[in-house]
């Protein structure tokens, strides 16, 4: 194998790694595909956003994101509150568990699903750290081969968006039950909480 798929392989392999990690985005995503919900948009949105920060991460502009730590320290706050408010809902959807299936509570609208993936996506200053810095720093070891490591990323990037949010449907029959749905927000309260509480106090 030469140089080019061994950088694209390792850039797949990071990337994937990095993205497979539990988060407020990953909930989100599986949320929307169990319940069938503007799915397409909402993997596009993530991917597309992946792939633009990768890009420019492995441009070398991730040194902006430490030469302007002040700026990530405001998109962490008002990200931080945010997902405490996401998953204050998320919790109180626990409490008050519906069915996936006609009589549940109807689903929001694609605009607002459109507008809360892209909080979560952009308002995280994880995403910046993990693309931009990381992926970038990564990519910048391969020299002249940069860009197959960032292609590798960012197709890892489009397969896991695409994989959690399609193969989601498969898990709808077991979510045809409200207890499901209880335990499905709960934990996705509880991630959006920890990650707000985390990024609110900067740790």
């Amino acid at each position: 194998m030469g140089p080019v798929p061994l950088s694209a392989a390792a850039g797949f392999a990071t990337g994937l790694s990095l993205i497979m990690a539990i988060g407020a985005q990953n909930a989100f995503v599986l949320r929307q595909g169990i319940r069938r919900h503007a799915v397409l948009a909402v993997v596009v949105i993530c991917a597309l956003s992946d792939a633009l920060l990768i890009t420019l991460g492995v441009g070398g502009l991730g040194a902006v994101v430490t030469a302007w730590p002040e700026a990530l320290t405001v998109v962490g706050l008002v990200g931080g509150g945010f997902l405490l408010c996401y998953g204050a809902l998320a919790a109180r959807r626990a409490v008050r568990p519906s069915a996936l299936h006609a009589g549940g509570v109807a689903a929001p609208s694609r605009r607002r699903a459109v507008l809360t993936c892209l909080a979560v996506t952009w308002l995280n200053p994880h995403v910046y750290l993990d693309t931009m810095l990381l992926l970038g720093s990564v990519a910048a070891g391969h020299g002249t081969f940069r860009w197959a490591f960032g292609l590798g990323a960012v197709l890892a990037s489009a397969c896991w968006f695409a994989a959690l949010g399609f193969g989601a449907r498969l898990l709808s029959g077991f979510f045809a039950r409200p207890s499901s749905w209880r335990v499905l927000d709960g934990l996705v309260a509880g991630t959006m909480i920890t990650m707000g509480v985390l990024l609110v106090t900067g740790t």
